[in-house]
């Protein structure tokens, strides 16, 4: 996969929008080479893809639970990890002041348009990282960055969901695609055509969580061997095709588990997790925050476990008299249990049923060894 790193880029440049976002040299510290958003009456430019930027009745998930753990202050520095359609991001901006830093990262360039349109009406520091979180994480670390506050919404966004072309939805015809990165070379369409049924199952099985995993691969495999399997309403029917017809009228769509477990193994997205925890981690100060919203429990228990590992004490045998370990909590939970949406926000908000946050705060500032 390619990675492009783009710091302060004003992507609106290719809208004919005249921001003026300085750029960020990547040797240096955090804060002060950041460029300052201006506030602008300028009205959103249109995004691509057939989604008006103006489109922003996008309301992010568990925004006001996420804020109030995050709790940003004036001139604080906060890593948004998955800035997408910016919605999380514009709440915290507005709490960080004059004084504050944002730094945003996202490896879609429609997240880019979005970025340069919050930039031009936020007063705070300002930059952009068109990367995977991971590596994105991976640089700031090398720079010394320490932030206060470091969030992830993981997932794909509702912009891309939207984004009917590029193929992350059961529920429209569409090329099969589902990248984060238009620019990387695989994509849900190559996946189908080259891996062979035993690699389809497992990743159907362990990216999904799909009970007839080992069917929908057996069918995926008859089907392309008479043509190719190209389009979304395509992959759905043969998935409908394997399924026995109990399952096909369950709830939820018979596809839902699939179009997961395919665009997860298209994107790396369990691998660029199991990666960013630990920069994150890394990047962030004594007091700092730390929080991940999840909407599967692939994603959910890897943050849970992430951050239950960093709250434990000592691991001594529960028989010793005197802890022998030495070993000191580095977090400390800020709820014991994961914050679900509540009953009014599901109202206004469906795709928020299975959102999941957790958060701790970070508090010891010695570094783990590098693995």
């Amino acid at each position: 996969m390619s990675t492009t790193l783009l710091d302060g880029r004003d992507a609106c440049e290719r809208d004919s929008r005249a921001l003026e976002l300085a750029r960020r040299k990547r040797g240096g510290g955090d804060s002060g080479r950041a460029s300052r958003g201006r506030r602008s009456g300028i009205s959103p430019a249109p995004g691509a893809g057939g989604v008006s930027a103006g489109q922003a009745a996008h309301t992010p998930v568990l925004a006001s639970e996420l804020l109030e753990l995050l709790d940003p202050k004036p001139g604080q520095l906060a890593i948004d990890c998955t800035f997408g359609d910016g919605g999380h991001a514009r709440l915290v901006a507005e709490r960080l002041g004059s004084a504050g830093t944002l730094v945003a990262i996202d490896r879609d360039p429609l997240a880019e348009q979005r970025f340069a349109q919050l930039a031009a009406e936020t007063t705070c520091a300002v930059r952009f990282i068109r990367s995977g979180y991971a590596e994105a994480l991976e640089l700031l670390a090398r720079e010394g960055v320490r932030a206060d506050i470091v969030y992830f919404d993981l997932g794909m966004s509702s912009m891309q969901v939207d984004t009917r072309e590029r193929g992350f939805s059961y529920s429209y015809e569409a090329p099969l695609d589902m990248r984060m990165d238009p620019t990387q070379e695989l994509s849900a369409r190559e996946l189908i055509a080259e891996w062979d049924e035993r690699r389809l199952a497992h990743a159907l099985r362990d990216y999904g969580e799909e009970r007839h995993a080992g069917a929908i691969a057996r069918a995926i495999v008859r089907r392309r061997e008479q043509a190719p399997i190209e389009t979304t309403l395509e992959l759905v029917d043969t998935i409908n095709a394997a399924l026995p017809a109990p399952a096909r009228f369950a709830g939820g769509h018979p596809a839902k588990r699939s179009f997961q477990a395919l665009r997860i193994a298209v994107n790396d997205e369990l691998g660029q997790l199991d990666r960013a925890l630990p920069l994150a981690w890394r990047v962030l100060r004594e007091g700092g925050v730390l929080a991940g919203i999840s909407f599967h429990s692939l994603e959910d228990r890897r943050v849970k476990r992430f951050l239950a590992d960093r709250a434990r004490g000592c691991i001594c045998p529960p028989d010793l008299p005197v802890c022998a370990c030495g070993r000191e909590p580095q977090a400390a939970l800020l709820r014991r249990r994961s914050i679900v949406a509540s009953a009014q926000e599901l109202a206004r908000n469906p795709r928020a049923a299975s959102a999941r946050l957790r958060a701790a705060r970070k508090l010891s500032d010695e570094q783990e060894p590098e693995s």
